[in-house]
């Protein structure tokens, strides 16, 4: 260690407290391991000892730095493990880098402390249509906890940027279209869900629709009007079909016509009318049975209708994806895992082709014949 500049009086000190022949320079140089043996013979005590009575306890750094580190890693170990994280593992990329961009002010509890309103708001979307204060307000219990430039605001907008494949928004009006995307302000006309084969019991508009198209054996189009103006859904059934594409609605109508068994269309990513109407089934008691395409997209909407609504995987395995390719079709995109099925990610990566949900569809309708004796 060096020390220094020393004036006349601390270089004849120094000189003194280590017996040295001649005085130093300026700056001198203090061997710390010939350092203790002088302290203890001058004091009768360690080095540390008489620096602890001068200065105040010493704190051991290469400890707290180990400590801190650790407490780190927990964090993002933490993170990477959540519940929300491991739904959905597409926003395994957002996790990593919620831990490049590293810890608020430095603190562990508080950056925790917003990842986890963050990771609360994500397990909340899609949404079923309010304006985003109002969303705010009932998950987070203030209205403006989302607002542009609010901490929470720039994580859950990059989680939804993770989950739909999207750049992040560069500016206000891309911004809009990513919150509308996630099920936010939607216009309650042009945001709908398709149904087929459902009849209500109750007397509101939206019962009288699907029964008088299932009478008919023709699709209802139900807009967020009218799945806000009933409160819960009467007369639902013990299990309902849901697919990513109209088409396949289409096939089952003509196959089955005002026989069709319930079946639901959410056109790809969920509406906020489809995630009020599969809602509504699910409190109901319903069970929830998904299908869609076999292609980067098509997990990711899987994943998040299984962990947003609580549907489970229909014909979605492995073995179902490998029976179906056939070498042709289109390419699978950006692949991320789903959590029913920890190899499924893998063939569509390998095979490099994805199987359109309409490829499989007859395969679909076979099996609602078989469950609904038609």
């Amino acid at each position: 260690m060096k020390v220094g500049p020393l004036d006349e009086h601390e270089r004849i000190a120094f000189a003194d407290f280590f017996g040295l022949e001649r005085l130093p320079g300026e700056f001198a140089v203090v061997d710390m391991d010939s350092l203790e043996p002088v302290v203890s013979a001058s004091t009768g005590s360690t080095v540390r000892s008489v620096v602890e009575q001068l200065v105040g306890p010493i704190g051991d750094r290469a400890a707290e730095r180990r400590e801190e580190e650790a407490e780190r890693n927990q964090l993002w170990d933490w993170l990477t493990e959540h519940d929300v994280v491991r739904a959905q593992p597409a926003l395994l990329g957002w996790a990593a880098a919620m831990r490049r961009a590293g810890l608020i002010r430095g603190s562990v509890s508080q950056t925790r402390a917003e990842l986890d309103r963050a990771l609360l708001v994500i397990s909340q979307l899609p949404g079923a249509g309010i304006p985003l204060p109002v969303f705010a307000d009932s998950v987070l219990r203030n209205p403006h906890a989302l607002d542009e430039g609010a901490r929470v605001h720039g994580m859950v907008v990059k989680a939804l940027a993770a989950l739909f494949c999207v750049d992040v928004p560069a500016d206000s009006v891309q911004l809009r279209k990513l919150w509308e995307r996630a099920g936010l302000a939607d216009d309650e006309l042009s945001s709908t869900v398709l149904a087929a084969g459902l009849r209500g019991a109750g007397e509101s508009a939206v019962d009288r629709i699907l029964s008088a198209c299932t009478d008919s054996g023709c699709a209802a189009v139900l807009t967020l009007q009218q799945l806000r103006a009933v409160s819960r859904f009467s007369g639902a059934p013990e299990r309902v079909a849901v697919v990513e594409n109209p088409s396949v609605m289409a096939l089952a109508l003509r196959r089955f016509g005002d026989r069709c068994p319930p079946l639901i269309c959410i056109s790809g990513w969920p509406s906020s009318a489809g995630v009020r109407l599969l809602q509504y089934l699910r409190d109901a008691g319903t069970e929830l049975h998904y299908h869609g395409d076999f292609d980067g997209e098509g997990l990711r909407i899987a994943a998040n209708v299984v962990a947003r609504l609580g549907a489970l995987p229909w014909r979605m395995s492995s073995a179902d994806y490998l029976a179906a390719v056939d070498g042709k079709g289109p390419p699978v995109g950006r692949v991320t895992g789903v959590p029913w099925d920890s190899d499924l990610a893998a063939h569509l990566l390998r095979l490099g082709v994805s199987v359109p949900e309409e490829r499989v569809a007859d395969g679909l309708l076979d099996e609602l014949a078989r469950l609904h004796a038609l």
